[in-house]
């Protein structure tokens, strides 16, 4: 069976195309509003992303799309979504990682380690269901929505604690990268260990370039680095969570295919292929651009499947559950710091 077997249509259903034009609709017009408020406040405040799963979700509270949009509203959310990953492992390359030293390197999976299970425990304190607090607390932890999309079809995540996942990370991470400036300030941090803060706190690399760019080109290039370190766990981390999803059923053990999921095999290979060189200097930007169009798309398919209702119904849990994380992360990453330093 082919990766793309459940979300391909089955004999007598409705073709793609129906569906996936419409999450390109959906998409453009949440490009089109960034644009707009970038041009008009001249910062970008929410990515297109996001706004694409708000606009998909204000689609679905008014309109049900019928049986002829699912199969290629599916077809977007799953498929699209798993290229969008293996494409991301092309950001990343082992000279990027060596030149920010083992110690560092080694920190930063520690933090992130940590922030996952301090993240998910407030989640689970907080009443958030199982799958809802590890979405959180992946997305917190590691690289925001990229994780959350990488991690939910693992653990099965039911797409409307999807939404409210990203939602409500996007939102608050907004808040990270203005408040951030004055927390260096305040804490006196040189522009290197202002790099490390950004980089280990910050969702999105635009944003950590946002976040960092008031101390310095060294904060930026430093932020960067940190953050593409950053989203390596993504892999190591889908990798586990299969192989703990794989223990909790019953039945024959699955094989190495489902423990594995096919992206992470491809997100690897394609990290090792830059890394050998293999991907040429031109071709990194078309893919990065690809993955971030193929993701917008995926979160406009997840919008189009959400009930506002059902968000209204976690929102205070899940926003305190973010919010707790937050702060976990950033106390982590001043810790990281100092060592460090």
């Amino acid at each position: 069976m082919t990766p793309f077997a459940d979300a391909a249509p089955r004999a007598g259903e409705a073709p793609i195309w129906p569906g996936l034009l419409l999450c390109v609709a959906v998409s453009l017009a949440a490009a089109a509003i960034h644009w707009a408020g970038q041009a008009w406040t001249g910062r970008s405040w929410l990515d297109t992303l996001v706004i694409a799963i708000l606009i998909g979700t204000a689609v679905r509270t008014v309109w049900t799309p019928g049986s002829r949009n699912q199969p290629g509203i599916a077809f977007t959310g799953q498929v699209l979504l798993e290229v969008a990953v293996v494409l991301l492992g092309a950001s990343l390359s082992a000279e990027a990682i060596a030149a920010a030293g083992a110690p560092l390197v080694l920190g930063i999976f520690a933090v992130v380690t940590v922030a996952i299970v301090v993240s998910y425990g407030i989640g689970r304190a907080a009443g958030l269901p199982r799958s809802m607090a590890m979405l959180i607390a992946c997305g917190n932890s590691i690289c925001g929505n990229s994780a959350i999309a990488a991690v939910a079809p693992v653990i099965g995540a039911d797409p409307k604690d999807v939404a409210s996942s990203i939602a409500f990370t996007a939102v608050l991470g907004v808040a990270v990268v203005l408040l951030l400036p004055a927390v260096a300030i305040v804490l006196a941090l040189t522009p290197r260990e202002s790099g490390i803060l950004a980089g280990l706190t910050v969702y999105a690399v635009p944003q950590v370039l946002a976040a960092a760019a008031p101390m310095g080109a060294l904060a930026t290039q430093t932020g960067v680095l940190v953050k593409l370190i950053r989203v390596l766990a993504l892999g190591p981390l889908v990798v586990v969570l299969s192989l703990l999803v794989a223990r909790e059923r019953t039945g024959p053990r699955p094989g190495l295919s489902h423990l594995v999921p096919w992206f992470v095999i491809g997100f690897v290979a394609a990290a090792i292929a830059r890394s050998l060189g293999l991907l040429p200097a031109p071709l990194l930007p078309v893919l990065a651009a690809t993955a971030s169009m193929l993701t917008i798309l995926s979160m406009a398919a997840l919008g189009l499947g959400v009930d506002v209702r059902a968000i209204a119904r976690v929102g205070p849990r899940a926003i305190l559950t973010v919010i707790l994380s937050l702060l976990a992360l950033l106390l982590l990453s001043l810790a990281l710091i100092h060592i460090a330093a």
